[in-house]
Formats: C-alpha cells, structure tokens, sequence
C-alpha cells in the first residue's frame, strides 16, 4: 500500500506531465478524511485542501489555524451557511446562484481579504448536480466581480462521468471556451477549476488550471 507521501508525489508528476510546462494548481479534496491524513500530506507538502460540507470544513479549518493552508469549499453552499464560508473560507468554488452573493460579501470580514469565488457551471445539465447553466454563469460571474470584498477567479464545473472519454473531454473542452469568454471581460478570472481523480488529465489537456483530486491522494474515503 502507497504511503501519502508517495502518493502525493505520484499526482503531482502526472499533473506535471499533463500541463506540459503549464502551472497547474493541484487541490487536495480532503472531505471525510480525518484530521491525521490531513496532517499527514501537509508534512509532505501539501497545502490547499477541498472540503465538501461547510461543518466539516469549518472545524478542520480551526484544527490548522495558523499553518499556513488554503481551504477551499467545493460542495454545494445552502444560504443558511454563508456566514461561515464568509468567514472561515479562503476559496468558494460553487457559487451557482445570484441570491448568494450579497451575504457572502456582506459577512466577509474585512481584515479576512476578498474571498476567492469560482462559478460552477452543470455542463452537461445533471438535475442531480448544482451549478448554474452555461448561460447564466456571465452575470454570475458579474455580479461577483462588482463586490470588493469577493474576487471573481473564474469557473468551476463536475462533467458526467461517461465511460466515453471522449464524452468526458468534450465537457471539459466547452468549459474552457466559456473560461476563455469569461476572460475578456475579467482578466483576473484566471482560474478553470475541473477534472478530479480519475479524469484530471484530460481536464488538464483542455485547459484546466486547477485539479481537485482526493482518491488519488488519499484512497478511499472512510
């Protein structure tokens, strides 16, 4: 059985290998791990961590204070929870409706910095997925961009998982023409975040910026 060190260091030469000598940011989604696995691959180097429920996330996020790692919520966010991604957060990457954005810049501490927001995108339009349509996802992303204590850093999306690869990169390839969209008019949205576990390679060969990759890391969950 691979250590997480070896695992770590595995993912990080394919996300390499992949980005061909393009910064790729790799995320750990560390949801339902305890608080020792974390440990245990922030020893090893790693720093930015994905939490998929917001209590969950919020008690991790006291257990580090202070060592330096990002968090990031990648799961779904109910407007009853956005005073503690505001507060405790370092990255929402699944904003997916405008009636979230006013409480979230309005609890945003001041001396936290803009929290860093993606909108998430449901490419391939799963009802049993969040994330607005590619349609709406312009004005989102507008309407973050217009509140100075949230930063637009571009879009997020889960593709269907289809057997067919060539399924699956075709998903990723219209999120990346969406991100390029997104670009002319927000410069700063510089972040594409897609592909996890068992597909971020091909996320990577279509523009990906960032990874979120947890089984790889971390085997399976509990």
């Amino acid at each position: 059985m691979k250590n997480r060190d070896s695992r770590l260091a595995e993912v990080l030469q394919r996300v390499e290998a992949a980005a061909s000598g393009r910064p790729v940011r790799l995320l750990a989604v560390s949801k339902l791990q305890p608080a020792a696995t974390i440990e245990q691959l922030a020893a090893a180097g790693m720093r930015a961590f994905g939490e998929n429920y917001v209590q969950e996330g919020v008690g991790k996020i006291a257990q580090f204070t202070g060592r330096g790692l990002e968090w990031h919520l990648v799961g779904p966010l109910q407007s009853n929870k956005c005073r503690e991604v505001a507060r405790d957060f370092d990255w929402l990457q699944s904003l997916d409706r405008l009636k979230l954005v006013e409480p979230l810049a309005r609890l945003r501490p001041p001396g936290r910095g803009p929290l860093d927001v993606l909108v998430q995108v449901n490419i391939d339009d799963e009802g049993s997925k969040s994330g607005c349509t590619p349609d709406a996802a312009r004005a989102l992303a507008d309407a973050v961009a217009a509140r100075p204590s949230l930063r637009l850093r571009g879009l997020m999306a889960i593709p269907a998982p289809h057997e067919d690869h060539a399924r699956r990169r075709a998903s990723f390839a219209r999120m990346r023409l969406l991100h390029e969209a997104l670009r002319g008019d927000h410069p700063g949205a510089d972040t594409l975040s897609m592909g996890m576990s068992d597909d971020f390679e091909l996320a990577i060969a279509e523009g990906a910026t960032m990874v979120r990759v947890g089984t790889a890391l971390f085997g399976a969950r509990p």
